[in-house]
C-alpha cells in the first residue's frame, strides 16, 4: 500500500515549459521542458547565478547530465510533485545531483548548500550502471523535503572522497538531512562514506527509508551524530548501522521489516553515547542481533535504554560485545524484549550496570 501511494503521488501532471530567468537579485526561476537538454538549462543557471542566490527549479526535469550544487546557494523545488528531476534512459549516472567538490575531486569540503521540496527519479531498471540520487560533499549544508526515488546505488550519499577518491583534508561538519522520503535504493536509503574522521556532528532525523537493498541507514562514521525518529521498514539488510559510535545519539527510530541486524553500533572508546527509545519490530528474514553494540578500541561507555524489541522467535535482542583490550559500561535498563532466542548476551569485559 506504502508504494502504491508513492506511486500514485507521482503520476499527478506538472508543467512542461522551459525557461531560465531572475524573478529578483537573489532568486533564479528555471523551468524544465521534460527533454535531456534540462540539465544543460539547470546547471547554466546555477553557473550564472550570485553567490547567495536561491535557484528555483519547476516541472518535469530529464536528464543526461549531473546537476552541480554550487556552495553558498539554496536550492528548491515547488513540491515533490511541482519539480521532479528524472534520469533519462541509459544515462547511467554516477550521481543526479552532486556538490561541486564532489565531482571537482578537491581536498577540502564544499561550501555549504540547501536542497529541499523536490523529487529525484533514479530511474534504475534503465540505468542498471548508474550510481547514487543525492551525493552531498558540502559542509553545514541542509538536505529536506526530498522523496529520492528507484536509484541504482544509495539514494543520499554524505561523502568524504570525491568522484575519483580524493579525501578531504578539512572537515564536513554540522549538516542537517530531514523529513525526506527514501524509496527502493539499490544500496542503502542513506549512507554516510568516511574511511577518515571528516563527516562528524551532522543530524539525520524524520526521515522515511523504504525499500532499500542494503541497510536502510549506514554510517561508517557516527561521531557527533543525531539518528533520531527515522522510519526504516521494508529493507533488505539490517536497519541502521552506526559505526564509529562517538558521542552520538541514536534514539526513537521506528524499525520494521528488515533482515540481519536492527541497529548495529560500535563504539569508539574515549566518549559516550545513547541507544535510547527504539522500537525494533517485526523482522523479515533472519536476525542475529536486534541491537548490538561493540567495541572498537579502549573502554566505551554506551547508555542502551528503554528500547523496544520484539522478535519472530530467534535471533538475540540486546548483544554486548568486548574483543580483546577492550572494555565496555554499558547502562542496560528499561528495554522490553520478547520473542527472541536470547533476550541478552554480554561478553568478558563488558560490565552491565542499570545506570543511576
Amino acid at each position: 500500500m506504502r508504494r502504491m501511494a508513492l506511486l500514485a503521488a507521482l503520476t499527478l501532471s506538472v508543467p512542461a515549459v522551459a525557461a531560465a530567468a531572475p524573478v529578483d537579485s537573489g532568486t533564479v526561476l528555471v523551468e524544465c521542458s521534460d527533454m535531456v537538454s534540462d540539465d544543460e538549462r539547470i546547471n547554466a543557471a546555477i553557473g550564472a547565478s550570485p553567490v547567495g542566490a536561491e535557484i528555483v527549479i519547476s516541472g518535469r526535469c530529464l536528464i543526461d547530465g549531473t546537476i552541480r550544487l554550487l556552495g553558498d546557494r539554496s536550492y528548491r523545488g515547488t513540491s515533490r510533485t511541482g519539480t521532479v528531476i528524472r534520469q533519462a534512459d541509459g544515462a547511467n549516472l554516477a550521481a543526479l545531483v552532486a556538490s561541486d567538490s564532489y565531482l571537482d575531486d578537491t581536498d577540502f569540503t564544499g561550501a555549504p548548500v540547501t536542497l529541499r521540496s523536490l523529487t529525484l527519479e533514479g530511474n534504475r531498471e534503465a540505468n542498471p550502471r548508474a550510481g547514487d540520487g543525492l551525493v552531498l560533499r558540502s559542509w553545514a549544508s541542509v538536505v529536506e523535503d526530498v522523496l529520492v526515488l528507484g536509484t541504482n546505488r544509495h539514494g543520499i550519499r554524505v561523502t568524504n572522497p570525491s568522484a575519483n577518491g580524493t579525501l578531504l583534508g578539512n572537515s564536513q561538519v554540522n549538516g542537517r538531512i530531514s523529513a525526506c522520503h527514501v524509496a527502493e535504493s539499490g544500496g542503502s536509503g542513506i549512507r554516510v562514506e568516511d574511511p577518515g574522521n571528516a563527516v562528524t556532528d551532522w543530524q539525520l532525523t524524520d526521515n522515511w527509508i523504504a525499500g532499500a537493498g542494503a541497510a536502510g541507514i549506514s554510517l561508517d562514521n557516527t561521531a557527533g551524530w543525531y539518528v533520531e525518529r527515522n522510519h526504516v521498514y521494508d529493507v533488505a539488510g539490517g536497519a541502521i548501522a552506526a559505526e564509529r559510535l562517538f558521542g552520538s545519539s541514536v534514539s526513537d527510530n521506528y524499525l520494521e521489516g528488515f533482515a540481519g541486524f536492527g541497529i548495529r553500533a560500535s563504539a569508539q572508546g574515549e566518549a559516550a553515547s545513547t541507544v535510547a527509545h527504539n522500537r525494533v519490530v517485526g523482522p523479515s528474514g533472519g536476525v542475529s542481533a536486534f541491537v548490538s553494540v561493540r567495541v572498537n578500541y579502549g573502554a566505551a561507555a554506551v547508555a542502551v535504554v528503554a528500547n523496544t524489541i520484539r522478535g519472530s522467535g530467534t535471533g538475540i535482542g540486546l548483544d554486548y560485545q568486548a574483543g580483546t583490550g577492550t572494555t565496555a559500561t554499558i547502562a542496560s535498563t528499561g528495554n522490553l524484549v520478547t520473542g527472541v532466542t536470547t533476550p541478552r548476551r554480554v561478553s568478558s569485559g563488558v560490565t552491565v550496570t542499570t545506570g543511576m
